[in-house]
């Protein structure tokens, strides 16, 4: 295949899927991962896609569900920035639900010498805090999904929903002042839900690039929400619109 059709293929895959491995394309084309990534760079240099470690995604579609992967790798500096600042909020004793975000992941890495209960539906946490010898760990039911390594569906949401939480802490996929807070897997957007019904107070964890866009699938409306951390400051419409609704904004830079 010529360069300038495997390019073409290229767009073809990531603009229904939104996001792609080296390792797929390597495979599908069975070429070097140098020069598939060279190809990524030139798609990138386009404007077409963001490279990232081990891939490629873009942001655009509503349905747009990136693999948790290479979720990791996207916007690494500001989720320990809100991940730093949302420890600060745990404290010993309290019960914790972490979703199958990375930032969540980023928190559970950042719990040392804790003494809590962790209820969380994400495998990627499950492991980083299966040794912690603080942490009362506790996974729920489900169907597990490959692309988000999290357990969903009936048995997730049933098990949720005999716990109770002193704090949950939720990211999405995009915030809107017009629709509220929404997701891309309307399966993981039903976890988070439940999980914001069932806290004492529930902290919405978004990086910058997450406002003032819509997803597929509704979670809640900014009501249901005690605080929103954010890595960067907000503008003042942004502001004024929390306050008004009685959300308190921490601003990991401010």
């Amino acid at each position: 295949m010529l360069p300038i059709a495997r390019k073409a293929k290229i767009k073809e895959i990531i603009a229904e899927k939104k996001n792609v491995t080296v390792a797929e394309l390597t495979q599908l084309f069975g070429l070097t991962e140098e020069t598939i990534r060279r190809d990524l760079k030139q798609l990138e240099q386009e404007g077409f896609l963001t490279r990232i470690y081990g891939g490629a995604y873009i942001n655009d579609g509503v349905l747009n569900d990136v693999d948790v992967n290479l979720r990791e790798h996207i916007y690494v500096e500001g989720k320990r920035k809100i991940a730093e600042k949302c420890v600060e909020f745990i404290q010993h004793g309290d019960s914790v639900f972490l979703d199958a975000s990375t930032t969540s992941l980023y928190i559970a890495r950042m719990l040392e010498n804790r003494r809590i209960t962790v209820v969380t539906n994400s495998i990627k946490i499950v492991n980083a805090l299966i040794d912690n010898p603080g942490v009362n760990l506790i996974v729920t039911g489900g169907s597990i999904s490959r692309q988000s390594m999290s357990a969903l569906g009936r048995g997730a949401e049933q098990s949720l929903c005999g716990y109770f939480f002193d704090l949950a802490f939720i990211s999405c996929r995009s915030l809107s002042r017009q629709h509220g807070i929404t997701d891309s897997n309307e399966q993981q957007a039903e976890v988070r839900r439940l999980a914001v019904e069932r806290a004492n107070r529930a902290y919405l964890v978004a990086d910058i690039t997450k406002f003032d866009r819509t997803s597929f699938a509704h979670i809640c409306g900014f009501e249901k929400i005690h605080t929103v951390v954010v890595d960067k400051p907000l503008d003042g419409e942004w502001r004024e619109f929390l306050q008004q609704q009685n959300v308190r904004l921490v601003e990991c830079e401010s």
